[in-house]
């Protein structure tokens, strides 16, 4: 079996390329760092490390990969795979739109079987929107020929990752804990076997948004809260126990939007909230608060992890203190080598914090608007003093 795996990132290498690997796909990346692609096959492998007390070494055996501008190369590959799987960046998907589409057509022609692409990305239907990135530079007759030969099942994936570079080899460094959860009912080949240690349910929902809106939320309200506080990492911070009271608070504040939209239960959130904490607290892990916090822009848009809770808890009339606290630190969030970052912080002095939580996170309610402004200012005063 063959599984052909677009973006030999840390979660291509880390947890994707480990699982499809323990089912028995011979795995292929396709990237566009040439180094990297040399590497993996100069080696016929590659290596992950899990930030575990061991700190356990897993190797990957075969691997390959194919550069991206390889692209006869990578058709073929389309074409004899037997699972597609992504994770490139939300915003990387139209990139790969042509060339994945020219292949799956070359299936169609050359009659192979029906096939699935999943698209694992930080972002909610991420297959979804590979799928309608395909359909834009497709005629209707092409695409509605790639709906009936080509499922593109919705996924969720959460492994916190990281990278480091040993004697020119770029070893992925990996938490233990990690999950892949995969839409059965927009799959289309359900001959192959099941990808070990995803899990498959019916309604993939209610698992995206509770990694987007509860670790990924987390994630970044502890790194934007930590810059407000001057601490270079996640796990630094962390080690303030009002640090962690606030991050627990906020999660436990996004809960509760899940066990009124949802079936969640309270004790259930609970626990996943404990867990979460404990993740985000390994000692092993150093993470960089300009990495967590990056793109603070579209973290802070309308339907992303910091805002849509915000935004459905006040209609449900439920606390958001800390969920706009959490919002305010981002609109601090400065580092001069995030592009984003700088967007946001000259927006700012240009028109003022006001008029940037409308602009960005598009929010109307006055009442929202004041809460996040009002933290923002005394979050502020904080920062000048640091």
């Amino acid at each position: 079996m063959k599984a052909l795996h677009f973006g030999a990132g840390n979660i291509g290498r880390g947890l994707i390329g480990n699982l499809l690997n323990k089912t028995g796909f011979d795995v292929c990346f396709v990237d566009a760092d040439l180094q990297l692609v040399e590497s993996i096959n100069q080696r016929g492998e590659y290596r992950f490390e899990i930030l575990d007390e061991n700190r356990t070494l897993e190797t990957i055996s075969p691997a390959r990969a194919l550069h991206s501008r390889s692209q006869e190369d990578v058709l073929n590959a389309i074409v004899e795979a037997d699972v597609i799987t992504t994770s490139v960046g939300v915003n990387n998907l139209s990139k790969i739109a042509p060339v994945l589409s020219e292949g799956l057509l070359k299936r169609i022609h050359l009659d192979k079987p029906k096939i699935d692409i999943i698209a694992n990305e930080n972002s909610i239907n991420a297959s979804s929107q590979l799928k309608s990135e395909i359909e834009s530079i497709l005629t209707k007759s092409e695409m509605d020929s790639i709906r009936s030969s080509a499922g593109f099942p919705n996924s969720a994936i959460d492994r916190l990752s990281l990278s480091e570079d040993r004697n020119g080899e770029q070893i992925s460094l990996v938490e233990p804990y990690y999950e892949w959860m995969i839409n059965r009912s927009e799959m289309k080949n359900e001959d192959l076997p099941r990808i070990q240690d995803a899990t498959y349910v019916e309604d993939l929902k209610p698992y995206i948004e509770r990694k987007l809106y509860m670790v990924n939320m987390g994630h970044a309200a502890t790194a934007y809260f930590a810059f407000v506080e001057g601490y270079p990492t996640i796990q630094r911070a962390l080690r303030n126990a009002e640090m962690e009271e606030f991050l627990r608070s906020t999660l436990h504040e996004s809960a509760r939007y899940f066990t009124h939209a949802y079936s969640f239960e309270t004790q259930e959130m609970s626990e996943f909230i404990e867990k979460t904490i404990d993740r985000f607290k390994n000692e092993h892990i150093s993470d960089d608060i300009f990495r967590v916090g990056r793109a603070p822009i579209r973290k802070l848009g309308s339907e992303e992890r910091l805002i849509k809770p915000i935004r459905t808890l006040f209609e449900l009339g439920l606390p958001i203190d800390n969920l706009t606290a959490a919002a305010a630190a981002g609109f601090l969030f400065h580092n001069p080598e995030d592009e984003e970052a700088v967007m946001l912080q000259n927006y700012i002095e240009e028109h003022g914090i006001e008029q940037a939580i409308e602009h960005f996170t598009r929010i109307k309610e006055p009442a929202i608007v004041t809460k996040i402004n009002d933290h923002y200012f005394t979050f502020k005063m904080v920062t000048s003093q640091n």
